[in-house]
C-alpha cells in the first residue's frame, strides 16, 4: 500500500504541492478495481508515496531502486532528492539510491507519474483515448502498473549478462558486463547443468584494456563456450530446447578476485536453440515447425494489464498448453520483469512446470 493522490490537470510538479487523500495497491494502476482506486475517468498524473524500511548495507554495497514499468512518464524522489526521470510506459528503468539515503529507519520513495489520456503521437499499445473502450481498445493504464522492488549489491557486481547460442559450432556464447572497478586478476566461475547433468565448469580470466595492469571500470567478459560433443548419440537432441521439450539449462556464476575470493554470485538459466526463416516457414534447431500461436492481449478482469498474481500469470500457460497452441505473441505490451527473474520465474514454468502432465485448468466459459 502506498500513499495516493490524482492530480487531474498535472499542475503540481513537486512533492510539497500534494495532498496524499488515499491508498493506493501497487503495482496496480488507478483505473483497476484491485488497485482500491477504480478510477475510469480522465486525469492527467497521479502521485506516489511510501517510507521503506531498508536492511543494514555492508561497506561498499549499493542499494538500487528498480520499476517494471510506469506509464507514461516517471520522476523518482528519494529522500527529497530528485534521482531519476524516465520516459516509456512499458520498459523497465532503475536507479541506484545509496547516496541518498538516510541514517534514520524509514526512507522515503516519491513518485510522479505523467500520462496526457488525449495525446494520441506517444506509444499506447491498446489503450482507448476516449472515456468508455470502444472497437479493439481496452482502458487506460495510468502510473506504477508493475513491480517496484529493491537490490543490494556488491560494490563491484555483475550487472546484465547475455547469452547466444550456435548449433552448427555446439556452443553457447557469453556476455558479461560488469558494474564497478573490477580488480586486476579478476576472473569468472562458470558451472552449467541441466537436470542433475553437468555440462560446464570452468573458470575465464578478464583481459582486454587495462586490466592485466591494475584494475578496470565497466569491464566485460565475451566467451564463447564449447560443449561436449554428443557423438552420434541422442544426447544432442535432448539438450536442444522446443516447445515440446524446452530444456533450461542452469547457470551459476561467480566472479573471483585474483586471490580468489567471491566479488559476486548470480545465477541465470539459458537454452540451446537455432531459430531461421525459409521463406514462410518458421525453423527451429533445422527443422519445419508450425506455429500455432494465440495472440495474448495481456489483460486481466480487474486488474487490467497487471496480472493479479503469479497463478494467474501460470494457469494462462497452462491454458494455452492444454488449447493446443505452441507459443503465444504479445501484443504491444511487455510483461513484468519479476516474472523473468523472480522465485517463480516465466521461464520455470515454460521450461519445467509445463512440462509435466495436466489436465485442463478448471476454466468457466463465459462465451
Amino acid at each position: 500500500m502506498w500513499d495516493f493522490a490524482i492530480d487531474g490537470r498535472g499542475a503540481l510538479l513537486h512533492p510539497d504541492q500534494v495532498q496524499w487523500d488515499r491508498k493506493i495497491l501497487v503495482p496496480f494502476a488507478p483505473e483497476t478495481a484491485l488497485s482500491g482506486i477504480g478510477d475510469m475517468s480522465f486525469f492527467s498524473a497521479t502521485w506516489y508515496r511510501r517510507h521503506v524500511t531498508i536492511p543494514e548495507l555492508k561497506p561498499g554495497q549499493r542499494l538500487i531502486l528498480h520499476f517494471g514499468a510506469v506509464d507514461y512518464s516517471a520522476k523518482v524522489w528519494v529522500n527529497g532528492v530528485e534521482v531519476c526521470l524516465h520516459e516509456g510506459g512499458y520498459t523497465p528503468f532503475s536507479v541506484e539510491i545509496t547516496s541518498v539515503l538516510r541514517t534514520e529507519d524509514t526512507q522515503e520513495i516519491i513518485v510522479r507519474a505523467e500520462d496526457d489520456p488525449a495525446d494520441l503521437e506517444k506509444p499506447r499499445g491498446k489503450q482507448d483515448w476516449k472515456l468508455e473502450p470502444h472497437s479493439i481498445w481496452y482502458p487506460r493504464t495510468t502510473g506504477i502498473w508493475q513491480t517496484v522492488w529493491m537490490e543490494v549489491v556488491p560494490q563491484v557486481h555483475i550487472e546484465s549478462v547475455r547469452w547466444t547460442s550456435s548449433l552448427e559450432r555446439w556452443e553457447i556464447g557469453l556476455g558479461v558486463h560488469v558494474k564497478g572497478t573490477l580488480p586486476a586478476g579478476s576472473s569468472l566461475a562458470v558451472r552449467m547443468q541441466t537436470g542433475d547433468q553437468m555440462l560446464v565448469q570452468d573458470t575465464y580470466a578478464f583481459v582486454g584494456g587495462s586490466l592485466g595492469e591494475g584494475s578496470v571500470s565497466g569491464a566485460e567478459l565475451y566467451r564463447s563456450i564449447s560443449l561436449s560433443d554428443p557423438g552420434i548419440d541422442d544426447f544432442r537432441n535432448d539438450l536442444l530446447w522446443s516447445p515440446n521439450k524446452p530444456t533450461i539449462i542452469d547457470v551459476e556464476m561467480i566472479l573471483l578476485d585474483a586471490a580468489g575470493a567471491t566479488l559476486d554470485a548470480v545465477n541465470s538459466y539459458t537454452a540451446l536453440r537455432a531459430i531461421t526463416i525459409q521463406g514462410d516457414r518458421f525453423i527451429l534447431n533445422g527443422r519445419p515447425l508450425p506455429l500455432h500461436l494465440v495472440l495474448d492481449q495481456g489483460y486481466w478482469e480487474g486488474s487490467g494489464q497487471t496480472a493479479p498474481n503469479d497463478d494467474a500469470f501460470v494457469r494462462d500457460i497452462l491454458l494455452v498448453k492444454a488449447l493446443g497452441f505452441n507459443g503465444v505473441r504479445k501484443h504491444q505490451k511487455i510483461e513484468d520483469p519479476v516474472f523473468y527473474i523472480g522465485p517463480t520465474i516465466l521461464a520455470y514454468w515454460c521450461g519445467r512446470r509445463c512440462l509435466v502432465p495436466t489436465a485442463t485448468p478448471n476454466v468457466q466459459w463465459n462465451g
